[in-house]
């Protein structure tokens, strides 16, 4: 790292022309990104997908899309058979049809009893929404659907029979998340860079506060650089273009934040000039680019996953990040080295920079020492709070919601009550579609799904919206809908009892289908990042045992996160008071690989700064004690900080009406919040406080493997005081000569 700072340096000029051009030609990678993303959610080869998509091309309507239920409740004495009400309904469907250019089907134009209850006073039908404009699908959060239950209502009550009543529901109108606007995405960046201000004013209380933002807002342009080039083997979804400025403005800040930090102690202590870059750089340097590598790892994850949107999020994702740990590495020493020390001067409040610098926190030295301390007791707590956590997040629930956590009340709730009191069962909220291709009887098809168990009705007219080109769509109404279990095993039903050719589509298909692919191999996965992530770390702290505690922590921490996504979304305690957003009852299919792969690099970036600095330290004073407090006292406002920068730009992010966005959003919120505050300040030192001399045990055998130097067993070196170092600067007692060789330099 210090020979790169020596190369900044010397070429100055060369690097802020480098700067310039990296920013122009960043503005005009994003240009061209804008019009050429994709809006679709698509999902090449998973056969439910494959379904939907053909459905929809062929016949415009159906396939991914939730119908619309119209409800029409008959006045007492009258049925569905009377031949003037039967022909009032027909009207009512038939004006439904052609204001929507939709599929519909109903009992008065197929005469099947399964779609009438209460012996023929209930009648309803499924109305499936006019061709969606560039053959796009349908959002996957309930709410997003085409809104044509007003629709619906309008033109289909002015043919209400006489003292009937009408309502329209379907999970549509049944869903509590619609999108209602929310804060757009220059205000969320906006919102984002003005709590980093804050927080970077706060740390350093001078004008150098703005140079991590300075470094912010050249990285994201470098990484829409990045993503351009990407995009000429990956298809970049609109989700990323929202996602990677709000996330690049909090890595950035994370890593610049690291270095001006450490630029700051080591003037403290008496460096000046160029020394001190070239310093600070041999030491966090090193760990931005472990941290980097750390949270690249994570986004693997997203990156090998047959998901396109998953995919562009996750290069996305990598692409900041790897621009941010670079423009911190070249620019930042070259900002440090020609202006910082002028820019530190211009104090906004406090004393001396230099002088704040020269000793760790005393509010997290003092914390540390109590942890320290209360080692046992504090690991047990905090573990117990995760554990339990943990435990919560095994009753997830990544399937539809169900129509029992949906809206309590209005037009959808009352026509699904008058649904139910007729005999009709909650599934047919979930009708699904089956395409039968030219060659294949589609009555034959009907039949024989008619008899399967769990098959409420099954719907196959014989109309040109149920027929083209010698195809055919058969709609299958189940008893139980598609986010229940009764509900996926007749999808499954279905599925295994069709012909080989046909193919079953339908909303709750794909859900269980993209739970198929997403998460079967997951395990797997994990097992693959764990093992790279491990000899990473190895190599990093020197240390057999740290980089095995620190990934089962952030394992731990992610169920964690997930448990309280659990609370907060699943069980709804207090979301509405603090998202404004009603829960219905699951957590959307994509969230929680979503959540795993910004956390684990993210929770992993944090453990790296506070265990490399421990190692350090213990290189020095040959005390865990001594680690543990000086790694915490100058680490923990940093690490806090960072931390708040992130958790702003997440939550501003969950400042949406769109229930999707928000879960994400909020999940990786909370995970930062969780990991800084439980993990980092508790659990961490805790536990390298309890394991002692063994955190740094690295055998020749293993070393030699790792191509690092090896760190036997030793015994613990006396402390410099029986609490830690008296002003967590982490040196040892004057006059002592460091106990081990100091190779490891990080923060």
């Amino acid at each position: 790292m210090k020979r790169i700072s020596q190369l900044v340096l010397a070429r100055s000029r060369l690097v802020g022309l480098l700067t310039v051009v990296l920013l122009l030609a960043g503005g005009g990678a994003a240009a061209l990104l804008v019009p050429n993303v994709s809006e679709q959610n698509a999902y090449p080869g998973m056969a439910s997908y494959e379904a939907n998509k053909e459905i929809r091309e062929r016949y415009g309507t159906g396939g991914y899309e939730r119908p619309f239920l119209p409800v029409v409740r008959l006045p007492e004495g009258a049925t569905a058979d009377d031949p003037a009400v039967r022909e009032a309904v027909g009207e009512m469907f038939a004006a439904a049809a052609e204001a929507t250019g939709g599929r519909v089907v109903s009992y008065p134009d197929t005469g099947d009893r399964g779609f009438v209850g209460d012996a023929g006073r209930t009648v309803f039908g499924l109305v499936y929404g006019g061709p969606v404009e560039q053959g796009g699908l349908p959002g996957s959060a309930l709410g997003e659907g085409a809104g044509l239950d007003g629709v619906l209502t309008e033109v289909m009550t002015p043919h209400l029979p006489p003292g009937a009543e009408l309502y329209v529901t379907g999970l549509d109108p049944l869903a509590t998340g619609e999108d209602a606007g929310g804060l757009n995405v220059p205000v969320k960046l906006l919102i984002t860079i003005a709590a980093a201000i804050v927080v970077m004013g706060w740390v350093f209380r001078s004008a150098l506060a703005l140079v991590p933002l300075l470094i912010a807002l050249v990285a994201i342009p470098a990484s829409f650089l990045g993503l351009l080039v990407a995009s000429a083997v990956i298809e970049v979804h609109e989700t990323t273009l929202i996602m990677l400025p709000l996330f690049g403005v909090g890595i950035a800040i994370d890593y610049a934040l690291i270095l001006v930090a450490r630029w700051r102690e080591e003037r403290a202590l008496g460096h000046s000039g160029d020394e001190a870059v070239h310093r600070a750089m041999a030491t966090s340097g090193h760990a931005i680019v472990f941290s980097s590598a750390a949270v690249a790892i994570g986004l693997v994850t997203m990156m090998v996953l047959p998901i396109p949107l998953l995919r562009s999020l996750g290069v996305g994702g990598t692409m900041v990040t790897l621009a941010s740990a670079l423009v911190s590495l070249t620019l930042l020493p070259l900002v440090l080295a020609r202006a910082g020390r002028r820019l530190d001067l211009k104090r906004l409040a406090g004393r001396d920079p230099d002088a704040r610098e020269a000793s760790a926190s005393r509010m997290w030295t003092r914390w540390a020492r109590g942890v320290v301390r209360f080692r046992a007791l504090t690991a047990v707590l905090a573990g117990g709070v995760l554990l339990v956590l943990t435990v919560i997040a095994t009753g997830v629930n990544l399937n539809m919601p169900v129509s029992g956590n949906l809206a309590e009340s209005g037009p959808g709730r009352e026509g699904l009550t008058v649904l139910q009191d007729g005999g009709v069962p909650s599934g047919v909220l979930t009708s699904f579609d089956v395409y039968v291709p030219p060659g294949t009887d589609p009555e034959a098809v009907a039949g024989e799904l008619r008899g399967l168990p769990g098959v409420h009705t099954v719907a196959a007219p014989d109309g040109e919206d149920w027929r083209q080109d010698g195809s055919a769509l058969v709609t299958v109404v189940p008893v139980d809908e598609g986010g229940s279990a009764a509900g996926r095993d007749t999808i499954e039903r279905v599925i295994d009892t069709v012909p080989d050719e046909v193919m079953v589509g339908g909303n709750a298909t794909q859900q269980i289908d993209y739970l198929r692919v997403t998460y079967g191999a997951f395990p797997w996965m994990l097992a693959l990042l764990a093992l790279v992530t491990y000899v990473m770390l190895a190599r990093a702290f020197r240390s057999l045992l740290l980089p095995l505690k620190a990934i089962l922590l952030n394992l731990l921490s992610l169920g964690a996160v997930i448990g309280a996504m659990v609370i907060l979304w699943q069980w709804g305690w207090g979301t509405q008071a603090l998202l404004g957003i009603q829960p219905d009852g699951a957590i959307g299919t994509f969230v929680p690989v979503t959540i795993f792969a910004f956390l684990y690099g993210l929770s992993m970036d944090y453990e790296v700064f506070i265990l490399a600095r421990m190692r350090e330290q213990y290189d020095r004073s040959g005390n865990t004690h001594d680690a543990v407090v000086t790694g915490v006292a100058r680490t923990g406002r940093l690490v806090t900080c960072a931390a708040l920068v992130l958790f702003f730009s997440f939550a501003s992010m969950s400042a949406t009406g769109e229930l999707d966005v928000a879960i994400f959003a909020s999940g990786i919120a909370l995970g930062i919040l969780l990991d800084a505050t439980v993990i980092r300040s508790l659990l961490v030192p805790a536990t390298v406080a309890m394991m002692g001399k063994w955190n740094w045990w690295l055998p020749d055998r293993a070393a030699r493997l790792l191509r690092v130097e090896p760190s036997p067993l030793r015994e613990e070196r006396p402390a410099a005081d029986p609490d830690g170092p008296a002003d967590g600067a982490g040196g040892p007692p004057d006059g002592a000569r460091p106990r081990h060789k100091e190779v490891t330099r990080l923060p």
